[in-house]
């Protein structure tokens, strides 16, 4: 497969685990989906990376614990959203986060201009019929935004000191643990169920394993750049799965929005260097 089409498989099979978790939510609570979620990426990153922690300074663990804490919260954040809002519109709103900071790291005068564009969008989707009525999944969005722009940062301080993913499945787990309290208490005995065991582990694998592979790949001979292009098309891919699956039809106001925030993240991401680190890190996203 060539780069672009391992990229879109990817961008295709985070929106799977996306909507398999939102089907379950009558069974388990985002946070318990998350938990299994986390586990299941934890424990197969742990094998493949194989991580040695002995030795290490605190100057070398402060970024992993931040990536960790960050990673957690992010999903927790994004779960907890979709449950309340379409995922398609869930997705958009984050996209403000990783958006914003390749702006501002771009320095360019015109990058503000996509921000503005991209803001738009979130104002029309606040706009929207009904939206008024979903204020907590809008807020819980807009933080899971935050808390991926401070991911990438993290990513590339983890990255700078530990090799390969070592850091990232050391990350990983200190997530899982930071979830679990809340998990444990929301979901309960629901999490020993085999049949939603089965299915977090699924969407582990669907939502990180899969397409964390995929981009690791596609980046070797793909510019940054161009990667971030190609994942300015989440909000229309969640849009798009959320409608077929889930039978959740983004209403044309919802629909320019996506477009907005999706034109947006394209104009930013061209041409420019902080643009292509950005693009680069946001492959790793809730």
């Amino acid at each position: 497969m060539s780069p672009v089409w391992l990229v879109l498989t990817g961008i295709a099979s985070v929106q799977l685990g996306a909507t398999i978790s939102k089907g379950q939510f009558g069974e388990i609570s985002p946070s318990g989906m998350v938990l299994l979620r986390l586990a299941t990426s934890s424990l197969i990153l742990l094998a493949i990376a194989r991580p040695s922690p002995r030795g290490r300074s605190a100057a070398d663990w402060r970024p992993v614990l931040t990536l960790g804490l960050t990673l957690g919260a992010m999903n927790w954040a994004f779960y907890e959203s979709f449950a309340r809002i379409p995922l398609g519109v869930a997705v958009t709103i984050e996209f403000i986060g990783p958006l914003t900071l390749a702006a501002v790291t771009g320095r360019r005068p015109r990058d503000l201009l996509w921000v503005g564009l991209a803001a738009a969008g979130v104002v029309l989707l606040g706009l929207a019929p009904g939206a008024g009525a979903d204020a907590l999944g809008f807020a819980l969005a807009l933080f899971a935004g935050a808390c991926w722009a401070l991911y990438i940062l993290a990513a590339g301080a983890t990255g700078r000191r530990w090799a390969g993913i070592d850091g990232l499945a050391l990350a990983s787990t200190i997530a899982t643990l930071a979830v679990a309290p809340v998990a444990v208490a929301s979901a309960g005995t629901t999490l020993l169920e085999p049949r939603l065991l089965v299915l977090g582990a699924a969407v582990g694998v669907l939502s990180s394993v899969v397409p964390y592979s995929l981009e690791m790949i596609a980046l070797r001979t793909m510019p940054p750049r161009v990667f971030g292009i190609l994942m300015s098309l989440e909000p229309a891919a969640a849009a798009l799965a959320a409608a077929l699956i889930l039978q959740e039809w983004l209403t044309p106001v919802q629909l320019v929005a996506v477009a907005c925030v999706s034109a947006a993240s394209v104009g930013a991401t061209r041409g420019s260097s902080a643009g292509e680190a950005a693009g680069e890190a946001v492959g790793e996203q809730p």
